[in-house]
């Protein structure tokens, strides 16, 4: 059967968790492959919301759930996360949860190093989520990270420690901290322990083996791809790679297995935090993307920038990503616009651009080169087929699918997750 991998489009907050949702009721098992508790799903389902920060989607259904190795776990924070969806009916437990016993842990000291980088940067400031997920890669790769694994051995973490502790407590002393109290780091690990470990397993066995027979598997994607750690706009980007090609490396599987991949891209622009926004709007039109769009960010609540759609950014997305199709979100956000822009490249210093170029100093000189729309003025709120859009609104689509060289797969009308229009199956062969 085919597989679907779902990545974001642009910085994130495309509307994945309804689109992740809408196919997990068709997958046999969903699958985070990169990131932490930094992404933020938000699913609307039977008139209930839920906010999803580390869990895969399709948990809230009873779908079989993955979490691969290349996400970094805050055991407290998942523990809170199963705590709460239980306060509403979900039960979580080892026949719907699998966790990857090679995931590396954000710890404490991870949190306490995110803030004090942040909050010394000044101008420099990436605007991060201060959850720990920036210095947990850093400890990854730096191969002293503590992992799901290590919490079956903690009575041998000496030597791991003793790296761990090398690093950070020079770095805790630059900023005039005490070192790390590793009596009360062992503590914590340890009463926590159990509730991880009731989960933990070789996934990569878990994905191998469902593949074999056949069976549908959603790679579900944190963030967007401009954030991508590679491809992203650097150094305003998460920690990780954020494109389809993480679904092999993040869960054990090969290449092959990321099946069609899906590109959430909302009808406009938005992104949290710092970073250049080429198409941002600080006007009255951005104040009403952001109030019709409820543009506030589901783990941190900080409100997002929002702008016009950027088509130079999302065709590169999908060249880097091999997006297959794309899923439009929130169009209905635009309705009521008398008429609409579309970024179609850029003017750097009097060059012109079809794609952001790389430096920061280019990328905020980047002037979009616009393409006028005509709006519309009746509702495509909830609707299920072209035939209830307005005729400016499919004008609008088309003209994206031209200019960004990917064709529309799915269009999203609201956040109930029928309130969707069908042009391509991304799990039919």
């Amino acid at each position: 059967m085919a597989n679907v991998t779902v990545i974001g489009g642009q910085w994130g907050d495309e509307g994945k968790g309804k689109i992740v949702d809408w196919l997990a009721s068709r997958a046999d098992l969903v699958v985070r492959f990169q990131g932490g508790h930094n992404a933020g799903h938000t699913l609307v389902v039977d008139g209930k919301t839920y906010k999803l920060s580390l869990l895969p989607s399709g948990i809230v259904r009873g779908t079989l759930s993955v979490i691969g190795n290349g996400v970094v776990l805050d055991p407290w924070a998942l523990k809170a996360e199963v705590e709460t969806l239980a306060g509403q009916g979900v039960s979580v437990g080892p026949e719907t949860l699998r966790i990857a016993d090679t995931c590396p842990l954000i710890l404490p000291i991870h949190r306490d190093l995110d803030a004090l980088r942040e909050d010394a940067s000044g101008k420099g400031k990436i605007g991060t989520t201060r959850r720990g997920i920036g210095p947990a890669y850093e400890d990854k790769v730096g191969r002293r990270a503590i992992r799901v694994c290590d919490l079956a051995h903690l009575g041998e973490l000496g030597p791991q420690l003793d790296r761990l502790c090398a690093h950070h407590d020079a770095l805790r002393a630059g900023f005039g901290e005490p070192p790390i109290d590793r009596e009360a780091l062992e503590r914590e690990l340890g009463g926590i322990a159990d509730f991880v470990l009731q989960f933990a397993g070789p996934v990569w066995k878990t994905l191998n083996e469902a593949r074999q027979r056949g069976r549908r598997i959603l790679f579900e994607g944190a963030q967007g791809v401009l954030l991508d750690v590679d491809h992203g706009t650097y150094p305003f980007v998460t920690s990780s790679n954020t494109v389809a090609g993480t679904a092999a490396a993040g869960t054990g599987l090969g290449p092959g297995a990321a099946g069609f991949v899906l590109g959430i891209v909302k009808a406009y622009t938005t992104r949290v935090g710092s970073g250049p926004f080429p198409t941002e709007l600080d006007d009255a039109i951005g104040q009403r993307l952001g109030e019709r769009g409820r543009e506030f960010g589901t783990v941190t609540g900080r409100k997002r920038r929002c702008g016009w759609f950027d088509a130079a950014l999302v065709r590169q997305s999908c060249a880097v990503a091999g997006v297959t199709g794309i899923a439009l979100t929130k169009l209905d956000v635009l309705d009521g616009l008398e008429e609409i822009r579309i970024c179609t490249g850029y003017d750097v210093n009097g060059a012109r651009f079809d794609h952001l170029p790389a430096h920061s100093a280019d990328q905020a000189a980047a002037t979009p080169i616009y393409e006028t729309m005509p709006g519309w003025q009746d509702s495509t709120a909830g609707a299920r087929s072209w035939a209830q859009l307005p005729a400016q609104a499919i004008k609008y689509i088309r003209r994206v699918e031209e200019l960004i060289a990917c064709p529309v797969a799915l269009v999203s009308t609201s956040p109930e997750r029928e309130d969707t229009i069908l042009v391509r199956d991304p799990f039919a062969l």
